[in-house]
């Protein structure tokens, strides 16, 4: 699996292909997650796909930088790291949306892996939401 190095590798795939059936999920990998699905962790519940975040832009972004838009996706859910097993770290993949899960996350299935997303890619994702932000922005963590 290829690995993003650098937020504009990743800007460029998306712009490639408009985002269209991309997503993020924050995991240990394709393989841990092999064919399984998530779960709703309030009622354990199986869902019918894999937890994942957008990549479309949607259409109220306008003309907005297509970069500070896959840096805010990945700067808004960075607290996944912490929040799950040590190692989770986020990746690509292509897929189809199937649903919607209980935070109204996409739900992904029929997905295929494209590439990991490193650190550095996280902090340059961070340094560009945060010296943007017109208000102090922080995760989308509903504990914190």
């Amino acid at each position: 699996m290829r690995t993003f190095a650098d937020l504009d590798d990743l800007v460029a795939l998306v712009a490639q292909r408009n985002g269209a059936d991309l997503f993020v999920r924050w995991s240990l990998g394709p393989d841990a997650d092999g064919g399984r699905c998530s779960r709703d962790g309030l009622t354990g519940l199986a869902l019918p796909g894999l937890s994942a975040n957008a990549l479309a832009v949607e259409p109220w972004w306008g003309d907005r930088p297509l970069r500070l838009w896959v840096a805010r996706r990945l700067h808004d859910y960075r607290h996944l790291r912490e929040r799950r097993s040590t190692g989770t770290r986020p990746w690509v993949l292509e897929g189809t949306e199937v649903g919607r899960g209980p935070d109204n996350e996409p739900l992904v299935d029929r997905h295929r892996p494209i590439g990991w997303i490193t650190d550095e890619v996280l902090a340059e994702c961070e340094r560009l939401v945060l010296a943007t932000a017109a208000t102090p922005w922080g995760p989308l963590d509903r504990e914190g």
